[in-house]
């Protein structure tokens, strides 16, 4: 008689089955877009891997049999230091200044949000979602005629400054101001992006532990060293790995601002790197390979985060 008072009643094959039904719904609402997924991403990776073993050029495009060549595609990209191992130099060093510059006009952006007047937010967020909003083949265009050799806004500017007659000079033309113009311009559409979402992190920290950071005597630098900072620190890592990627990966700005006045083979990142070697020269097993080395340099500056934001959720 304990026995039965002490063990639960057993339950109903009902909720057993209603239960089962629930596990296999998320799977079931999920199974489109994984479809959907599996076909639009999955196929061109799987099909960039099988390219990259293959010998595969323009007559491979007419039905000709690929050949497969195992890892000489890898070997010939990875021995190439002239080619891709300075273009892949010259690209990580862009994205370095690029997360940099960005990271930290975001930041002082984001600060003097929260400082300005409603007023004033509202206009400098209006700015900002105008550069933020416009097309990266329109905003590069617009750059390019600022800097354009003959009639450029800037020409014009520095021979009405300087009395000297500056048209006909190319700032393209030249690696150095070439990136410059490029960093203006990536920096000034990723900028929006960044302010906002820091913005929107540092006004989540509470105003009462501020207040009692400046009564204790501390700083503006020391409240946002030691206060604002660690509370938006998920969010930085976030932006700085996506800022990596992004600007790692840069191809518009580039093709544009070579096809106004720039050198090509000075200048190229390794998004262009791919496009050349695999549309314009026809080797498209080479670029395949480069782009399998792409994807995992990807994945190896992805992998912190990824892990990190794992160990968060278990916490």
């Amino acid at each position: 008689m304990s026995s039965t008072l002490l063990d639960p009643p057993a339950p109903p094959r009902q909720l057993i089955r209603q239960k089962r039904r629930r596990s296999y719904l998320p799977w079931l609402l999920l199974s489109a877009t994984m479809v959907i997924l599996g076909v639009m991403t999955g196929y061109p990776v799987v099909r960039l891997l099988v390219m990259s073993f293959q010998e595969y050029e323009r007559a491979q495009l007419m039905g000709v049999p690929a050949e497969w060549v195992g890892f000489d595609n890898y070997a010939a990209v990875l021995t190439d230091v002239e080619g891709f191992w300075t273009v892949f130099a010259r690209s990580f060093a862009l994205m370095i200044v690029l997360v940099v510059i960005t990271m930290v006009l975001g930041m002082l952006v984001a600060l003097l949000m929260i400082r300005v007047g409603k007023r004033m937010r509202l206009l400098m967020s209006v700015g900002l979602l105008l550069a933020w909003a416009m097309p990266t083949l329109a905003a590069t265009t617009v750059w390019g005629w600022v800097f354009d050799t003959q009639y450029g806004v800037v020409n014009n500017l520095l021979t009405a400054i300087t009395g000297d007659r500056w048209f006909g000079y190319s700032w393209l033309i030249n690696p150095l101001s070439f990136f410059v113009i490029l960093t203006c311009i990536v920096v000034w559409g990723a900028v929006p992006f960044v302010a906002f979402t820091l913005y929107a992190g540092l006004t989540q920290v509470p105003e009462e532990v501020m207040e009692a950071a400046q009564l204790d005597g501390a700083s503006a630098f020391q409240r946002f060293r030691l206060i604002q900072v660690p509370y938006v620190r998920g969010i930085i890592t976030v932006l700085v790995v996506l800022s990596m990627i992004w600007d790692l990966k840069v191809f518009t700005q580039v093709f544009v601002l070579q096809d106004i006045g720039g050198d090509r083979e000075l200048t190229n990142t390794i998004g262009v790197y791919i496009y050349q070697t695999g549309m314009a020269q026809g080797h498209y097993g080479m670029a395949s390979a480069i782009g399998v080395i792409f994807v995992v340099v990807m994945l190896t500056i992805a992998y912190p985060y990824v892990r990190r934001t794992l160990r968060e959720d278990e916490q």
